[in-house]
């Protein structure tokens, strides 16, 4: 069953790819007490991924924080490593917080997997976004697949 708006966020163990190296982290850590703009990806430097997800957030950070967001987080199915790499290549370390998933725990239990064998990943995160308050999901917008539109910064921004 898919997270809807209104759910608490479940709890689970993630990692965040920081300058420091691995930072083992709750989702309590992450979401608790704050406003958080998150959203997730199929994988770490993939096209879409890497040319327009994580750069939209950059480049609107300042205006996306400034509707008193705390934070900007970006969580793939992946590992801390590859997390903090992809977040110094984009430029964005000091910028959003760079969540790995490695097991795909947190993705299975909000219900946003998917399986991307076909593509040569395995299993993955659907794309999307959610506005997160002290733990509870307040906007939730999920991209039909291929696509990427409602996951995009600015459609986030608009609902803040």
């Amino acid at each position: 069953m898919t997270i809807k708006v209104g759910d608490k966020l479940p709890s689970a163990n993630l990692v965040a790819g920081t300058a420091e190296g691995p930072k083992p982290m709750t989702t309590e850590e992450v979401f608790g007490g704050k406003k958080v703009a998150f959203f997730a990806v199929p994988g770490a430097f993939t096209p879409t991924c890497s040319a327009k997800h994580v750069p939209g957030f950059k480049e609107l950070a300042d205006q996306i924080k400034g509707k008193g967001v705390n934070s900007i987080v970006c969580l793939s199915v992946n590992d801390a490593f590859v997390m903090k790499a992809w977040g110094e290549n984009q430029g964005v370390m000091d910028t959003m917080l760079m969540i790995a998933d490695p097991a795909g725990d947190f993705t299975r239990a909000v219900g946003l997997d998917m399986d991307a064998s076909k593509f040569g990943l395995g299993l993955r995160s659907q794309r999307y976004s959610m506005i997160v308050d002290d733990g509870v999901v307040k906007e939730l917008n999920v991209e039909a697949p291929g696509e990427f539109k409602v996951s995009a910064a600015d459609y986030l921004l608009a609902q803040l």
